[in-house]
């Protein structure tokens, strides 16, 4: 996975994987992989699938012609509120990106190492041997 920095401001890591690089052939396909690691893990709850790309075209906005879908699954691990600055960075969301040979999984930097760990070992699992 790649770290780079959106907008100056927000660590984002992203893996992008060749169409023939994964079993599944479509985002929706893809988020329900997702909704499967997250339903089964031990503290994080599925909360809600947002398609990006169908809101942002139903109004008009712009998209770069190379997105042929965008979508995120929403999620949160919270084992724990320690203050209220919690609030502010959770839920998780992460991105799946399809272009025209490959998708691209991308997720802000969680707070929590172990939370962000999980997520990276979810996207790399998606990589067929």
């Amino acid at each position: 996975m790649q770290q780079s920095t959106f907008k100056e401001k927000y660590p984002v890591w992203t893996l992008e994987l060749l169409k023939e690089e994964v079993a599944q052939k479509s985002v929706p396909e893809i988020l329900a992989y997702f909704k499967e690691k997250i339903e089964a893990h031990p503290i994080a709850v599925y909360i809600a699938t947002f398609d990006h790309y169908s809101h942002t075209k139903g109004h008009g906005g712009a998209i770069a012609p190379e997105i042929k879908d965008m979508q995120n699954i929403i999620f949160c691990f919270g084992p724990e509120i320690p203050n209220t600055k919690v609030a502010a960075v959770r839920p998780r969301s992460i991105g799946v990106c399809e272009l025209e040979n490959s998708f691209v999984i991308e997720f802000m930097e969680a707070p929590a190492e172990k939370a962000h760990d999980t997520m990276e070992m979810w996207a790399k699992a998606l990589r067929i041997a």
